[in-house]
């Protein structure tokens, strides 16, 4: 199974995911980003510099599979298009 790499951009500052996860496709890495970022804007908030984050999720040869910003995570289930 692929591994996939959940790094954290806010801003300027990028902070890494040196373990990622095993996963089957792009499409569990898409929903385990989306899953992340609500669970943190549940416990740290959603305003202010978050607002603006990213997940870039990437691949195991640091190649980005997708870019998740934080304010897509938010929109309602119906409105949310997959990358």
């Amino acid at each position: 199974m692929p591994r996939y790499f959940f790094n954290t951009r806010i801003g300027n500052e990028l902070i890494s995911d040196p373990e990622g996860e095993e996963l089957r496709d792009p499409d569990r890495a898409w929903e385990m980003a989306r899953a992340m970022i609500r669970e943190l804007l549940k416990t740290e908030g959603a305003e202010g510099a978050l607002l603006n984050a990213t997940i870039e999720v990437t691949d195991d040869e640091g190649e980005v599979v997708l870019e998740f910003p934080f304010t897509e995570a938010i929109l309602p289930d119906g409105s949310v298009t997959r990358h």
